[in-house]
């Protein structure tokens, strides 16, 4: 029989609408039993779309984590991530927390601890690690196939593409601008193919160069200058304890026609790897350089009718399987607080413009 659990959410804005909700509903074994949202209407309108008859609407998270529920979606902006995911584990919730981990390293630390201390389940939402290319490429990094994987580049770089919705470019509530928010997933996916999570320092730098620009050409229509107070860029130097180095770019505006958002460049001893014109794997192969483009689709099934898993369907179960069956995450907190370490660091490089050093 198939179990089904029961859900409260936290924060019904874009990425609950945009990735959760659907994900969910298309489950089909997780309940949506609460709705919680600084804006009501907000939340009775995700009640009215996503919610069981009886669920209920709170704007007050400190009440709904004392719901009947099993777990705790939290799709806040990132200074409300730590304060609701721990709340909602000393409540004895098991919690899907959105990327990024936290706004602060500290805040993250005790994210993991909390999470140790109650036994419940942190996971975040890191969903391209699901992704077709990624799981192909974890695969052959797991196989060995590039060897000792020793420089690396995260990719996360757009032309003019900054959000103007929501908190996005609002340094106090986000923590900071495409670092914290694109850059993010690009490293993470970076240093999950690596399966390196031990750094030496870091070294950074950020830029406002292009947000006081009023007649932007933004892909989402001009920005307000005065509530643009994040980086427009970033970019940080990352040396690992093995000696590895990764490179991390992160743009919404910067003059570049070399553009590509969550994706991971990887050099080996063996071969490398990109996912700049979908997944390629470099290597010498009878004394002679190739490039092999995996075929990520269907495998050339005549039936096969085009329908694919989304990222956040495959997170949605993974989650749900963690929690019913004991199932491993694919997505541990420890991993991802080394993401929001790093993120941190290249910010403290900038305003400081020294080296960080970790012990």
């Amino acid at each position: 029989m198939t179990k089904i659990i029961k859900a409260g959410v936290v924060g019904c804005g874009g990425i609950a609408n945009g990735k959760h909700f659907p994900a969910i509903k298309k489950n089909g074994k997780i309940e949506l039993v609460a709705f919680c949202d600084l804006i009501k209407e907000r939340a009775e309108k995700a009640k009215e779309e996503y919610g069981t008859p009886d669920a209920r609407v709170y704007t007050d998270y400190t009440e709904l984590v004392k719901e009947d529920v099993d777990v705790v979606y939290v799709l806040t902006p990132n200074n409300a991530h730590a304060p609701v995911s721990i709340a909602a584990m000393k409540a004895g919730k098991h919690v899907m927390c959105e990327k990024p981990m936290a706004k602060t390293y500290a805040e993250a630390k005790e994210m993991v601890k909390t999470a140790k201390e109650t036994g419940k389940i942190l996971t975040i939402g890191y969903q391209n690690r699901y992704r077709a290319d990624s799981q192909y490429l974890k695969s052959a990094c797991e196989a060995d196939e590039l060897g000792e994987i020793y420089y690396a580049k995260a990719h996360a770089i757009r032309r003019r593409a900054v959000p103007t919705w929501g908190v996005f470019i609002d340094e106090e509530k986000q923590g900071g601008g495409p670092l914290i928010d694109i850059g993010t997933h690009a490293l993470d996916l970076t240093l999950w193919m690596m399966n390196n999570y031990e750094p030496a320092s870091v070294t950074g730098s950020t830029y406002r160069k292009l947000a006081d620009q009023t007649q932007t050409g933004n892909a989402w229509g001009d920005w307000d200058p005065k509530k643009f107070t994040v980086e427009d860029s970033a970019f940080g130097f990352i040396k690992m304890k093995n000696g590895a180095t990764i490179v991390l770019e992160a743009s919404w505006a910067l003059n570049s026609l070399d553009v590509d958002e969550a994706k991971t460049s990887l050099c080996g001893t063996k071969a490398g790897a990109d996912m700049k014109d979908g997944l390629r794997i470099n290597r010498v192969h009878h004394g002679r350089q190739c490039v092999e483009k995996p075929d990520l689709g269907a495998g050339g099934v005549a039936f096969y009718d085009g329908t694919e898993e989304k990222p956040a369907d495959i997170e949605a179960e993974v989650f749900y399987n963690a929690v019913t069956k004991g199932t491993p995450l694919t997505v541990e907190p420890e991993q991802a607080l080394v993401v929001t370490q790093l993120l941190e660091a290249i910010y403290e490089s900038a305003k400081t413009g020294k080296t960080i050093y970790f012990d």
